[in-house]
């Protein structure tokens, strides 16, 4: 397989759009209105999000953001992988590329909100496997069955 480049890029972009759409179309899918928590195109335009692909020969396979909550914290927004390149390591690729930028950028901490349901499941064994833990709602998020907190220590490591 060729190198993964990742980039940061412009979600108003034609593949980052419909692969954002994608995204977006899922989580409405598997949440209640109330609950979607999904940034769409206008809010990761924001100045407090920076917005990256994975590509391979040019081919978008997986797109994810972060978002400055203080100058410790940032949250992972907009994680998704194409479902043609799933199971081949590329979401995993894309959360540790957010990691190291969030590290980098001397963040202390890096957390999730995702879904509680089973639809979620693969993204909750994703970040775990990344070694976040679950957590306490942070940044205005409040208490909900329907929604899991996870965050990852970026002290030490």
């Amino acid at each position: 397989m060729s190198p993964s480049v990742f980039a940061t890029d412009d979600p108003r972009a034609g593949d980052v759009r419909q692969l954002l759409q994608r995204h977006l179309e899922y989580a409405h899918a598997n949440t209640t209105p109330e609950d979607v928590h999904a940034l769409d195109l206008d809010a990761l335009l924001d100045p407090s999000v920076t917005f990256f692909s994975l590509r391979v020969d040019g081919e978008l396979l997986a797109i994810g953001a972060l978002k400055h909550l203080d100058h410790e914290h940032a949250e992972i927004k907009s994680m998704h992988t194409a479902e043609a390149a799933r199971g081949r390591g590329i979401g995993r690729a894309m959360v540790d590329h957010l990691i190291g930028v969030a590290r980098d950028s001397g963040y202390r901490r890096v957390s999730i909100e995702t879904g509680a349901g089973p639809p979620f499941a693969p993204a909750r064994r994703l970040y775990a496997s990344a070694s976040f833990l679950p957590c306490a709602p942070f940044a205005g998020y409040a208490p909900n069955p329907n929604a899991a907190y996870m965050t990852l220590s970026l002290e030490g490591s």
